[in-house]
């Protein structure tokens, strides 16, 4: 499977210069914990998250209506290609220490993967396994 295949399309971005208040939320009102930020022609430049707005942001005594995605976010964005294999992402983002990736095709922003949605995969296969196994197996004894 290639991210193609899951990656959720339907990224949810920010401007550079939008502030913590606006970039919070946004976050609230989309149900996510991050957003990719982008330049103003939309490549993706960073990524800045629920985490990165508390402890770089209030935590660091910064006003959330004068601090903008730009001092907060990770500008080691680290992103994935839509033709990447998950085995290959997965060991990826173990590597960097990440949790969500921005996936890109041609250049541009074509969605965003998260651990989660790894999880959620992971245990949909093996549900499939465990019926395959099940079949398989001898009846069970019916209790006494």
């Amino acid at each position: 499977m290639t991210l193609e295949q899951l990656a959720r399309t339907d990224v949810v971005t920010a401007d550079t210069e939008a502030t913590l208040t606006e970039i919070a939320r946004i976050m609230t009102d989309e149900g996510v914990g991050s957003v990719v930020v982008v330049e103003p022609d939309g490549r993706p430049c960073g990524l800045v998250t629920d985490r990165d707005l508390v402890t770089y942001g209030i935590a660091a005594g910064r006003d959330p209506d004068q601090t903008i995605a730009n001092d907060v976010m990770a500008f080691t964005m680290v992103s994935a290609e839509v033709t990447d294999g998950v085995l290959d992402v997965i060991s990826r983002m173990a590597d960097e220490g990440v949790r969500r990736m921005p996936v890109m095709a041609d250049g541009e922003l074509y969605g965003i993967v998260t651990l989660d949605d790894f999880i959620v995969l992971l245990a949909g296969e093996l549900e499939s396994l465990a019926k395959v196994v099940e079949a398989e197996s001898p009846p069970r004894a019916t209790g006494r």
